[in-house]
């Protein structure tokens, strides 16, 4: 499901272009914890023709992805405005130095950052809305879906035209 969607919306035709070089594709895949670093390992399979680097903010996740770069990241939300700074900071930092060709997450607040850096560099950006949100989008998803190059729901009465999209969910 996520694999063809990826390289199909936006001028993400199909991954080729950006192989074309004799370098993979550099993917960077942010999630805060729980859940949301769950689903970014659902669709980990999509990206095994990419060099993926995973940002999260848990040090033990680490273990769960050998073999691939892995950043830490403080965690942070719209109530501690000093910590989502310092993890501003860092992820501009991550992004300059990785330089990714597309940028994935399935939120929150580091992915969000972590979408709107990788836009600034020109990377292609993917929002994967967390599945947990039924109701309604979730406020990151909200405030950045509309600047992501791909912008998905898991839940298919979320979808609107303009996005998110529905294509499936990755539980």
């Amino acid at each position: 499901m996520f694999r063809s969607t990826v390289f199909h919306r936006k001028g993400l035709r199909n991954n080729s272009t950006l192989q074309s070089r004799s370098v993979r594709t550099k993917l960077l895949a942010v999630s805060s914890g729980g859940g949301h670093w769950v689903q970014l390992l659902r669709i980990k399979r999509a990206f095994e023709n990419c060099e993926v680097t995973f940002v999260t903010v848990h040090e033990s996740y680490r273990a769960q992805v050998p073999g691939h770069k892995f950043y830490l990241v403080n965690d942070a939300n719209r109530w501690t405005k000093i910590a989502l700074l310092k993890a501003a900071g860092r992820l501009a930092w991550i992004v300059w130095n990785e330089k990714p060709d597309i940028v994935v997450s399935t939120g929150a607040a580091p992915g969000y950052l972590a979408l709107r850096f990788g836009r600034m560099m020109g990377a292609r950006t993917i929002w994967l809305d967390s599945i947990a949100n039924v109701e309604r989008l979730s406020m990151s998803g909200d405030r950045i879906g509309r600047c992501a190059d791909l912008w998905l729901t898991q839940w298919p009465h979320l979808a609107r035209p303009n996005g998110p999209h529905y294509t499936g969910s990755v539980l």
